[in-house]
């Protein structure tokens, strides 16, 4: 399974709990911070509620 890399570019302050939840769920909890997971349907359903505050790239 392919492997995406996601890094949070932007603060979280001023989003809602929601999408503080989302960034816990991913795994970030602060700017600039980088994780690592698999390219799947829920992880990418957070990535696009979240697009505005990190960046994806794909893992080779």
């Amino acid at each position: 399974m392919a492997r995406i890399r996601i890094t949070q570019v932007r603060s979280s302050i001023g989003t809602t709990k929601h999408q503080k939840a989302i960034l816990a769920a991913l795994g970030l909890r602060k700017r600039l911070q980088t994780v690592e997971h698999d390219n799947s349907p829920e992880i990418m359903g957070m990535v696009a509620k979240m697009r505005h505050l990190i960046t994806v790239e794909e893992v080779k």
